[in-house]
Formats: structure tokens, sequence, C-alpha cells
């Protein structure tokens, strides 16, 4: 006797996979979704950053911004019983990549106290090409013409969510173009970090070479201001929402092909956008909201681009 549809739903056969399955086992989709979720947590944690910054000198918010973030990850390591695992947090690859996120927060800091935040923005968008050239010239891997043609559109919604207001002649621009080479760099040496290496024992490494970098400059350029509570506070939740994205940028990056990841990135316009709205009451215009829509486009069509040419791989070990 045939069992219903619903049941085999349900219960399919051991032998029978469920689209379900197989978009829950897709690196692609996992990769996508870690992506999207870093980007989020990074705009989150912005948002406190820029929240903070309004009584608070740079520097000195970064390292806060560590040290409570640092808080929030070792209880974690502990919890999951990673602890083990921290000494590979000091592998020359892991550091590397760490010093290249150092390298692109200082220069994010630097332009950003010289030029407008929505003119960095749009130059710094164009990291994920970076990380594409980067990778075929490193790792030979193929990107060819259609999907830089996607990427492009990306970049396109992404100047019109940003629209620079035409000062990227500005001689502080390049240190726009150094922050997105150095995330570029980062995103790319996540592929030399040794396999077995949990996303932590590499975001506590991140937090830590920034902190301690962050707290060099602050005190030699810097005077020193008393915290408040709400500084307290904003840089306890900017602290999770930071061990949360570079842990998700790190996996994202390391389990899926760049040129699949990369495009989703973007995705970061549109948590900025969520946040001026929700929080500083700052609305979107008609282009900027077609902008957003040019980023959601490219990203669609490369999962449809990618489900043609997806052919089954060996999924990767989990970490």
């Amino acid at each position: 006797m045939r069992a219903p549809r619903a049941a085999v739903l349900l219960y399919p056969r051991p032998n029978q996979s469920t689209r379900l399955d197989q978009m829950a086992l897709s690196p692609n989709l996992r990769g996508i979704a870690a992506i999207v979720v870093a980007t989020g947590s990074f705009v989150a944690n912005d948002t406190c950053m820029k929240l903070a910054l309004a009584d608070a000198p740079p520097f000195q918010v970064l390292v806060m911004r560590g040290i409570a973030a640092i808080i929030w990850c070792l209880p974690v390591i502990f919890f999951l019983g990673l602890i083990r695992h921290v000494p590979k947090a000091f592998n020359p690859w892991v550091v590397l990549r760490s010093t290249s996120e150092l390298l692109a927060i200082l220069c994010f800091i630097t332009a950003l106290a010289h030029m407008p935040i929505a003119d960095l923005t749009a130059i710094t968008q164009i990291s994920p090409l970076v990380v594409l050239l980067g990778m075929w010239l490193i790792f030979g891997e193929k990107v060819g013409w259609l999907r830089l043609l996607l990427i492009g559109f990306g970049v396109t919604g992404a100047l019109l969510v940003a629209q620079p207001g035409g000062v990227a002649a500005s001689p502080f621009a390049i240190f726009g173009f150094l922050t997105a080479v150095g995330v570029a760099g980062r995103d790319i040496l996540s592929r030399k970090v040794p396999p077995r290496t949990p996303a932590l024992a590499v975001t506590f490494s991140t937090l830590l070479v920034v902190m301690l970098g962050a707290l060099v400059l602050s005190l030699a350029f810097e005077q020193q201001v008393m915290p408040t509570f709400q500084h307290a506070w904003l840089m306890f939740i900017a602290g999770f929402f930071l061990m949360c994205g570079h842990s998700f940028v790190f996996m994202a990056y390391s389990r899926t092909a760049a040129r699949v990841v990369a495009p989703f990135s973007y995705s970061v316009m549109i948590w900025a956008g969520l946040s001026g709205i929700l929080v500083f009451g700052q609305f979107p215009n008609a282009l900027a909201i077609g902008g957003m829509a040019l980023i959601m486009a490219s990203g669609l069509a490369i999962i449809l681009l990618e489900g043609r040419a997806r052919q089954p791989v060996a999924a990767p070990a989990e970490l």
C-alpha cells in the first residue's frame, strides 16, 4: 500500500532526502546566512559605537568595546569546552588575519574623522570585489564575467544607498580604500587559517589584537575621559554583537566559496538603513530604496546562478 504524500514528507525513508534537507545541508546557504547575520551584527555594533562616540574619544571607545567583547567571548569559550583551542588564537595566520582587521578599523576611524560617513561607506563597499579578485589571483577560484557583472550591480546599489557627495577626491579617501583592502584581506586570510580552528578562537584573536592596538593609540594620542554608565552598557551590547559578527563572518568565508558569500556582504546597507530609521529617525529616500532593491536583486541572481552550477561536494567538517 502506498503511503500518503503527507506521511512521506513527514517521515521520509532513510535514503530519501527532501528539498528542505538539501537546503539545510547546503554549504552555500550556510555561508549566505552567516554573512547576513554577520553584517547585521556589525551594524548593531556600529550603532552602539555611534551613540557612545557622541562624548568619548574613538580609540578609547574601541578599547572599552574590546574589553566588553572579550568578557562575552571567554565564558562562551568555556561553556562550549573550547578552552583547549585558545592557543590556536595565536596561530600566525590567525594573528595575521586579526592584524588585517586592525588595519581596517584604524583606517576607517581615521577617515571617519574627516569624511561624511555616507561617502566613506560607499568607498568601503569595494571590499567584496577585492575579495573576489584576491581569491582569483591567490587561490585560483573561478569567478566568471557574469558573477563580476552581478557584483558590479551590487556595488552600484550600494552607491545609490550611500549617495556619495563627490568628496572621494579628499586626501583622506585613501583611508577608505585601505579600509576595504583590510576587510578583504581579513576575509581572504580566513582560508589560510587551519581548518580545525574554532570560529571563537579566531574571534578571540581579533578582539584581542584590535583592543591592544587601540589601547596603544589611545594612550599615545587621546586625552582619556571617565566612562559613564551609558558608555558601559552601550559597549556591553556592542561587544556582544561584535563577537557575533566576527564569528559569523569567519564561518562564512572559511566554509563557503567567496564568489557565493561576497555579494551578500552588501546586506550591510539594508541593516544600516534599518538602523537609521529605528534608532536615528533617518528615512531613506527613493534613490536609496532603489539601491537596496538593486542589492537584493543582484544577490538573488547569484543564488540562481549558483543553483544551476551546483555540483555535489563533500560538506566541510563542523567546527
